[in-house]
């Protein structure tokens, strides 16, 4: 076996962190099915490196505004990303269809502005779920506060929701509640469970971003023992936070609560480990893949992650492994002055920020292009 495959067997699924027009078209995903990839996922960022990057959408774009040359850009826009989707899940079917509907999904994600908005968000994932028109589609909603109410509202509804920008455990353990409340409301109408998947993408490497450079601006003022503490804890938070996500996890989906859904038909809300190419050079390329290996969790990776991952990746059972060590790292963190909850929340308000810049930047591309007919 590969290491994708391999990793398939001690309960992860590798999916792709990246879309575009040409993958879909000259074969190359359909080729890394063929290899072991289990999923598809995308995100605004994606898409805008993928529309602006090239010019495979101008046939699109120029057809699109031959029959409706008042089109909306944000319109336009929705309409790409869906071509690129449908596209996608066409490909993954034959995984959704042979592992029974637990992978080969595909991710869209709603209007990033949306973010802030429960009724907008549920507006949009239904329209994207119905546009889209595949059952091994996921729409992606954000774990903000906002996104919650939404998150239990579309799972009630039938929605196959993938819920991103998760960086703490708290608010993963809300987006756990979310999930399993919609299933108790799903079942209180008298509606079928069992075809409803969702999983939790919590984010990784982006923390040791942030923790990284406190820990160096510490560093500046500190020597001796000191400064050897400081440098001991650099690339150690996000894995150690992670590590204690999957505790949560195990701990939640043991309960009584989902045993009684899960005899309806409930299946697992499964973690997934998002941006996971490493961007430190100094680390391992495979960091936030060979630490993060257990059951029942999605690893979702970038190429040059994709590629690490087959040429040299020894795959292993290590998400629990050394929980002390995590700790007592995260423990260790604190008494450095590092608040942690400050991150995680800074986090998901630039993660917010940053898509919302990538979907602007679409946006004036493709106006551009209009301008130039």
């Amino acid at each position: 076996m590969n290491p994708l495959q391999q990793l398939a067997s001690l309960g992860q699924s590798i999916w792709y962190d990246n879309i575009s027009r040409t993958i879909l078209r000259n074969g190359e995903l359909k080729r890394m099915v063929d290899q072991g990839l289990l999923g598809v996922t995308s995100n605004p960022t994606i898409f805008e490196k993928a529309i602006s990057g090239s010019a495979d959408y101008d046939a699109q774009i120029a057809s699109l505004l031959r029959v409706s040359p008042d089109i909306t850009t944000d319109a336009l826009i929705r309409s790409l990303m869906i071509e690129d989707i449908r596209m996608a899940a066409d490909i993954m079917l034959a995984v959704y269809q042979r592992t029974s509907g637990g992978d080969g999904y595909v991710s869209i994600e709603v209007t990033p502005t949306k973010a802030r908005d429960t009724d907008g968000t549920i507006v949009e994932a239904k329209e994207l779920w119905e546009a889209v028109g595949r059952p091994n589609t996921m729409i992606k909603i954000p774990a903000t506060r906002e996104g919650l109410p939404a998150i239990t509202r579309a799972i009630a509804e039938g929605i196959n929701i993938n819920v991103t920008l998760i960086f703490s455990v708290e608010r993963y353990e809300e987006v756990a509640e979310a999930y399993l409340t919609g299933l108790e409301q799903r079942l209180q109408a008298g509606k079928p469970i069992g075809q409803v998947a969702s999983v939790a993408s919590v984010f990784v490497s982006r923390i040791d971003t942030m923790v990284d450079a406190q820990l160096d601006a510490k560093l500046r003022n500190a020597s001796g023992a000191e400064a050897k503490g400081l440098k001991d804890l650099q690339g150690k938070a996000a894995v150690a936070n992670t590590k204690f996500i999957y505790q949560s996890f195990k701990r939640i989906f043991a309960s009584q609560r989902f045993r009684t859904l899960e005899q309806q038909g409930a299946a697992l809300q499964r973690p997934l480990w998002g941006s996971t190419g490493t961007k430190n050079p100094a680390y391992s390329d495979l960091l936030y893949v060979d630490t993060l290996i257990g059951p029942h969790t999605v690893n979702t990776v970038p190429p040059a992650t994709y590629n690490a991952i087959l040429s040299h990746s020894k795959p292993a059972l290590t998400i629990e492994r050394d929980l002390d060590g995590a700790r007592s790292t995260l423990a260790a963190l604190r008494e450095t002055g590092i608040d942690m909850r400050q991150v995680l929340d800074t986090l998901e308000r630039d993660g917010v920020a940053a898509f919302e810049k990538s979907f602007d930047g679409l946006g004036r591309n493709l106006e551009a292009k209009r301008a130039r007919g």
